[in-house]
């Protein structure tokens, strides 16, 4: 009888760590989460990488001797074939961590080790919205822009561990905007949610009438959320900056299409809340900016794995060091 195969996947974040068993279909036996506390040092990182691997094994009702293998995903630079976060922007004490290494050694299992982006983008793949495609291109829309590509299974990784860095791409040189990355000219800069804030208290501060200048002056200042909401309401400045948002995106969606040709593009993360309008709006800007073919065939759809994409994803990269495909 064939035994059967469990993953824990871990997606470490900034805030939080969300951990999680998968079986061998991709079903998600338990799901978990513990704070990060990144200033408390990369030591008690580890630690609570390795709690949060323990814990999610118990929830799922299962003994550490019956996890097949371990994925973790982190954010920010990193060397993917030594198992090495570098300098993730967020967790300023981390530096050079030796990720893989540690939770292999802790838990004597096969670990595999992946970019946070890339292993949501193998999660939408394996049983998101991209189950039924052998090629996708995601994007995640947050503070930033993330991305990740996924070809008959594999992670795109690049020579260097940076590839699919879709929100790096360079849309406008003429008048670029500064990025969070210190360049200039990115997707993120403008199709970000942070983007999508500055750009709209931009026009606010240059005397553009908006129902939003009001939200603007609470103590918590606007969110993309808002600006959906207002264009939704009619608010004419925030339509324009959500059109524009589209626009941008599907800008992004175009240049990946025309370098990779894939089955699918895949946009997931926060500002997919702002519903089947805004698709439908990336889906018309495709139609007239890219070649007509990978226009018509192309499928350009919203994510379906929320915020577990992460901790799936990262169990997918486990499972397929099992499998022996090359992340």
């Amino acid at each position: 009888m064939r035994k059967l195969l469990h993953y824990v996947g871990l997606d470490v974040g900034g805030t939080s760590m969300k951990a999680g068993v998968v079986d061998d279909s991709g079903k998600a036996l338990s799901n978990i989460s513990l704070l990060t506390e990144p200033d408390k040092g990369q030591e008690h990182g580890l630690a609570t990488m390795c709690a949060s691997v323990r814990l999610a094994a118990k929830e799922a009702g299962l003994s550490m001797s019956e996890i097949s293998a371990i994925g973790v995903a982190t954010p920010g630079t990193m060397d993917l074939a030594a198992g090495v976060m570098l300098e993730p922007p967020n967790m300023k004490t981390w530096r050079n961590v030796r990720v893989r290494d540690h939770v292999a050694s802790e838990f004597g299992l096969p670990t595999a080790f992946q970019n946070d982006a890339n292993a949501a983008a193998l999660g939408e793949y394996w049983v998101g919205a991209g189950q039924h495609v052998r090629s996708l291109v995601f994007f995640t829309l947050g503070t930033g822009v993330g991305g990740g590509i996924i070809i008959h299974d594999r992670v795109l990784e690049g020579e260097h561990s940076h590839g699919a860095e879709l929100g790096h791409m360079k849309i406008e040189m003429t008048n670029p905007r500064l990025c969070g990355c210190g360049k200039r000219g990115c997707l993120e800069a403008y199709a970000s949610a942070t983007a999508v804030v500055q750009r709209a208290e931009e026009a606010i501060l240059a005397g553009q009438s908006s129902s939003l200048s009001m939200r603007q002056k609470l103590p918590n200042g606007l969110s993309a959320r808002d600006i959906f909401d207002a264009a939704a309401a009619g608010d004419a400045l925030a339509k324009r900056i959500v059109e524009e948002t589209a626009f941008y995106l599907a800008m992004g969606a175009t240049n990946a299409m025309h370098t990779i040709d894939p089955e699918m593009v895949v946009f997931g993360g926060g500002m997919i809340a702002a519903g089947d309008e805004f698709l439908q709006s990336i889906r018309r800007y495709v139609q007239e900016l890219a070649f007509p073919v990978p226009a018509e065939r192309t499928e350009i759809r919203f994510a379906q794995l929320g915020s577990d994409a992460g901790f799936i994803g990262a169990a997918a990269c486990a499972r397929n060091l099992l499998r022996g495909i090359k992340n």
